[in-house]
């Protein structure tokens, strides 16, 4: 069902790369599900700029027969949030769409979150000021990266301790998935 909608919604909106769509089982589906075996027991996600649903809604679907699921899906821009919305209802997933900015979703999420995840969001750096509150509450930080993660790694380490792991992706030669399970800032003069 929701492969079908992203394809009918594909035609007016861009919510991925039409270059991915041929290989859009492995490049986005497959790329989300392999997120769900580095959290097994997680059942509070919050995907920061879900855009088309991945790997957010994805993850929902995967979850929907496990009590206690729900996938927050934060996403700025109108139309992919109404598209978000949309998948939503067609698909029955337990998410909810926040159409608001991540840092002020991040800032006031009161709920206890089990993993935040961003993919082809931003920098490991903006990723990590973004997902701070949630990952200093608990929540465990999974974002995809593609071969620049060693130097994403590095910059970010200019502001952030991270206690990180690198995970090889099972869907790209080139990814990893940076594990983030603790944060902290660097204090600079």
């Amino acid at each position: 069902m929701f492969v079908e909608l992203l394809l009918l919604w594909q035609q007016k909106q861009n919510l991925v790369a039409p270059s991915t769509l041929p290989r859009l089982w492995t490049r986005h589906i497959a790329d989300s599900l392999q997120l769900l075996d580095l959290a097994p027991d997680a059942r509070v996600w919050v995907d920061f700029g879900s855009g088309g649903g991945f790997p957010g809604l994805v993850i929902a679907c995967a979850l929907a027969d496990k009590a206690g699921s729900m996938v927050h899906l934060i996403e700025s821009n109108g139309k992919k949030a109404t598209f978000l919305r949309e998948a939503v209802r067609i698909t029955g997933a337990p998410a909810l769409v926040h159409q608001e900015r991540v840092e002020k979703f991040a800032e006031n999420c009161a709920e206890p979150v089990d993993v935040v995840t961003a993919r082809v969001l931003a920098s490991l750096k903006i990723l990590c000021d973004q997902a701070f509150p949630l990952i200093d509450r608990g929540a465990l930080g999974l974002f995809p990266k593609g071969q620049d993660v060693d130097a994403e790694l590095t910059a970010a380490a200019k502001y952030w301790t991270l206690e990180a792991e690198q995970v090889p992706s099972k869907t790209s030669r080139e990814g990893s998935i940076v594990v983030i399970h603790g944060l902290k800032p660097l204090n600079r003069p």
